[in-house]
């Protein structure tokens, strides 16, 4: 196994035991309701979905825009194609 793998599995066993042993129930206090008891596990359990989400979003690449235009390639000829010099053929391959 990588490494890569070895320090995920690692880091998902520590979230796990972390998150059981923070299992005890605290006031939770939203917009709407004041002083729910709601488990610790589901509070951080719910900060870190979220986290990964909203860092998923965030952290995937934008998409790029091509400058090239296919509709040229498509109106090209054949004959363009094969007025290359000797040198050019080389160059390319």
């Amino acid at each position: 196994m990588s490494a890569k793998t070895i320090s995920i599995i690692i880091l998902t066993a520590l979230l796990t035991a972390f998150l059981f042993l923070n299992s005890d129930e605290v006031p939770f206090n939203f917009i709407v309701a004041n002083d729910v008891q709601v488990s610790k596990l589901i509070v951080i359990g719910v900060c870190i979905i979220v986290g990964f989400i909203i860092g998923f979003v965030v952290g995937r690449p934008k998409k790029t825009v091509s400058s090239y235009d296919d509709e040229i390639e498509r109106n090209q000829t054949v004959s363009n194609k094969k007025e290359l010099s000797d040198e050019d053929r080389e160059y390319i391959s």
